[in-house]
């Protein structure tokens, strides 16, 4: 029987903490590369994985705006197809969604069954991914996330303190709201979904959409203050950091003001969720000043 977890997205940050996890296939460019997507059906067929972990997207929300066919391929016919393709092998296929398919104006926290309503190109193509992998593989769980960070590679958390050490006040938009989450939170909800399903077999409720973000909410403003101040304890700089609005910095893609995900099915179809956001910021940055010791 197969036994293998295979992971796209090989050098992002859940990939990154889903090898630090567990004994996972990885892979990203060049092997499978969504611009390619016969590169799918090669990749998955050489590993032929018990389980995949789609991890991989474009994620650039402000350059899917002028590249919409690439973010396309990405987020939407190339899950897909993926989804498609595990379906015909037997194995089971996680993937990994946003909290920018809402519009943000609920105002209280999303659950899995409300409309969504993106208002980007990158929301937009991330919810057409979600119905194509429903559509193509009905048994897949989706898993929509928000605010990822982590000790690994590019994200808001690390540019903070990055930015900390080099300027002396920093400006961060305080009216957006969201849910952060540590890419070892959700590779940690991830392995537990896995060992359930190892445990008690498939079961036809465990498929469909889920949230799983962070506990707690916070604004850019609010995330951006617990980094710096972390990261102070360790010796960094504390900058200034003015809180400032949406329309003080435009962006080429809309933002959701306030897209807070309710993780309760998770909990009551798993019996996991990624804990409080606080911690595990504290923990991330811990980390990462560590490694920049001498």
């Amino acid at each position: 029987m197969q036994s293998s977890i295979l992971v796209t997205g090989g050098s992002g940050q859940l990939a990154c903490a889903l090898a630090a996890h567990a004994d996972v296939i990885r892979v990203g460019r060049p092997d499978l590369d969504f611009d390619r997507p016969d590169t799918i059906d090669t990749v998955l067929r050489a590993h032929r994985p018990a389980i995949v972990v789609n991890a991989a997207a474009w994620t650039a929300v402000d350059a899917a705006e002028s590249h919409m066919e690439e973010a396309d391929r990405a987020n939407h016919t190339g899950p897909a197809r993926m989804a498609a393709r595990c379906r015909e092998m037997g194995s089971r296929f996680i993937h990994i969604s946003t909290d920018y398919v809402f519009s943000g104006d609920k105002g209280s926290p999303y659950v899995e069954s409300d409309p969504v309503d993106p208002r980007s190109v990158y929301g937009s193509t991330k919810a057409a991914g979600e119905q194509a992998v429903l559509a193509a593989c009905p048994d897949s769980i989706i898993l929509r996330t928000a605010w990822v960070y982590s000790p690994y590679n590019r994200n808001f958390v690390r540019t903070m303190i990055e930015a900390a050490a080099r300027r002396p006040e920093l400006r961060v938009v305080s009216d957006q709201i969201g849910n952060p989450t540590s890419a070892d939170a959700l590779a940690d909800v991830i392995m537990h979904i896995i060992a359930r399903i190892r445990d008690t077999g498939w079961r036809p409720e465990y498929a469909g959409i889920y949230h799983a973000a962070g506990e707690g909410s916070a604004s850019w403003y609010e995330l951006a203050c617990a980094a710096i101040k972390a990261a102070a304890r360790h010796g960094n700089p504390e900058p200034v950091i003015e809180p400032i609005t949406t329309a003080d910095w435009p962006t080429p893609a809309h933002r959701p003001h306030d897209a807070r995900l309710d993780c309760t099915r998770l909990k009551q179809v798993f019996d996991c969720a990624p804990g409080p956001w606080r911690p595990e910021v504290e923990r991330v940055v811990g980390e990462l000043m560590a490694r920049q010791q001498p």
